[in-house]
C-alpha cells in the first residue's frame, strides 16, 4: 500500500490524520497495480480534530475507513485530499466554516496534486458528508482531474451506516466522464472510529461484491 484530510451528516461533522502533502505527491508518483492489472487509487477526504460523536481524534473516520479498505488492495495507492487552509480544530468552528463554504458553493484550493493522475484506472472515493452533501475540498479535487474512462466507487462516513444517494448524482457531474459503480460504501463514523476491527469484515465483503461484479 503506498501512501500519496469534517464530518456534517445531519447535525453531525467531520474526521482525520494524514502523510505531509510533500511525501503524499511523492508516494503518488508510482501507479500501484491491483487486481487483473487494474491500477487502484484510494483517494479521501478527512479530518482530524473535535468531531462529532467521537470527540477529539488523532485520525480521521474516513481516514480510517480508506486504509482499511487500502490494506485489503494490495498495491494500491493512498492519496489524501488536504487543503492549503487547514479547517478550525474546534469542531463548532467547523462547522461553522464549512457551511459557509457549501453557502457559496466554494472551491478550496488543494495543497497537493496526484501528477500522474491519468495512470490510474480505478479510484475510491471517500469522504464524511458535511451538511448532507459532500466537503467541497473534495468537489476541488473532483474538478481538477480528467476522469474520461475511470472508474470511481465511494465510500463515506457519516452519523450512520448508509450511503447518501450522492454518488450516483453528484459524482457523474463533477468528475466528469467517470463511471461510478455502485454499490458504495456508507459507515458510521463513531463504529469507524471506536468499532474498528469490527468494521473491517462488512469491508471485505463489500470488496468481494465488487470483485463478483468484475469491477476489481
Amino acid at each position: 500500500m503506498g501512501t500519496l484530510g469534517l464530518l456534517f451528516s445531519g447535525c453531525g461533522i467531520f474526521s482525520d490524520k494524514a502523510a505531509s502533502p510533500a511525501a503524499a505527491a511523492e508516494n503518488a508518483g508510482t501507479v500501484a497495480e491491483g487486481a487483473k492489472g487494474k491500477k487502484i487509487l484510494v483517494a479521501f477526504f478527512s479530518r482530524k480534530g473535535d468531531n462529532y460523536e467521537v470527540g477529539y481524534i488523532e485520525k480521521g473516520n474516513t481516514h480510517i475507513l480508506a486504509d482499511m479498505i487500502a490494506e485489503e488492495l494490495p498495491g494500491a495507492d493512498v492519496f489524501e485530499i488536504k487543503t492549503v487552509k487547514e479547517y478550525a480544530a474546534d469542531y463548532r468552528a467547523c462547522t461553522e466554516e464549512a457551511k459557509a463554504e457549501k453557502e457559496q458553493d466554494a472551491r478550496p484550493q488543494l495543497a497537493t496534486k496526484i501528477p500522474n493522475f491519468q495512470d490510474y484506472d480505478i479510484v475510491f472515493l471517500g469522504y464524511p458528508i458535511w451538511w448532507s452533501d459532500l466537503p467541497m475540498p473534495v468537489y476541488t479535487f473532483m474538478e481538477s482531474y480528467d476522469w474520461q474512462g475511470k472508474t470511481v466507487i465511494p465510500f463515506c462516513t457519516s452519523a450512520g451506516d448508509v450511503m447518501t444517494g450522492l454518488e450516483d448524482r453528484v459524482i457523474p457531474r463533477y468528475a466528469k466522464g467517470a463511471q461510478v459503480k455502485l454499490p458504495g460504501l456508507g459507515l458510521s463514523g463513531k463504529r469507524v472510529q471506536q468499532e474498528t476491527e469490527s468494521v473491517r469484515p462488512q469491508v471485505k465483503t463489500w470488496l468481494n461484491e465488487l470483485r463478483n461484479m468484475g469491477v476489481l
